[in-house]
């Protein structure tokens, strides 16, 4: 396996591992812990008892970059799939901007939740919050790894008409 396929196979599996992170923390209601309950981009909870979240600006915006970023990331992991099973038409470029398309989502959700919440008295950040943090580098090193691999790919066919002999 050459470094070419090396870069398409961990960009895929980074864009795997930032998807289910992803969708973990959209799913899931432990954003922020405060005494006697949690909350998360669609419900609260107190006490075990959950129940939707009334319409905020803030938390609508969140959750629709988290939503968008979902579906960017699986549109990426789609693309990188095709990239590693079919060895001709390679769309790199276009899937490592998808992939940046999806840190974006995530930086600008996660940054506005974060805006909206960090002055909050007795409020902790919990795992469903960080693991959407975690996606971000993932998805990042993702759209880099395909990057690289088109750039290896074009300055191979660059050269590949010259007469070189290493």
């Amino acid at each position: 396996m050459g470094v070419k396929r090396s870069l398409q196979s961990g960009g895929t599996l980074l864009g795997f591992l930032a998807k289910i992170l992803t969708i973990l923390s959209t799913a899931t209601n432990y954003w922020i812990r405060y005494p006697g309950g949690h909350s998360g981009l669609w419900q609260e909870c107190h006490g075990g008892t959950c129940s939707n979240i009334p319409c905020q600006t803030m938390l609508a915006v969140t959750g629709a970059c988290m939503v968008l970023a979902v579906g960017s990331g699986i549109v990426g992991l789609v693309m990188g799939l095709r990239i590693l099973c079919q060895e001709g038409d390679s769309r790199g470029q276009t899937t490592s901007g998808i992939f940046f398309l999806y840190g974006l989502l995530l930086l600008i959700a996660l940054t506005g939740y974060t805006v909206k919440n960090a002055w909050k008295n007795d409020v902790f950040f919990s795992w469903s919050y960080f693991s959407g943090w975690l996606a971000l580098p993932f998805s990042i090193l993702a759209g880099f790894c395909f990057l690289l691999a088109d750039m290896i790919v074009q300055s191979t066919d660059a050269i590949s008409g010259f007469p070189v002999c290493l």
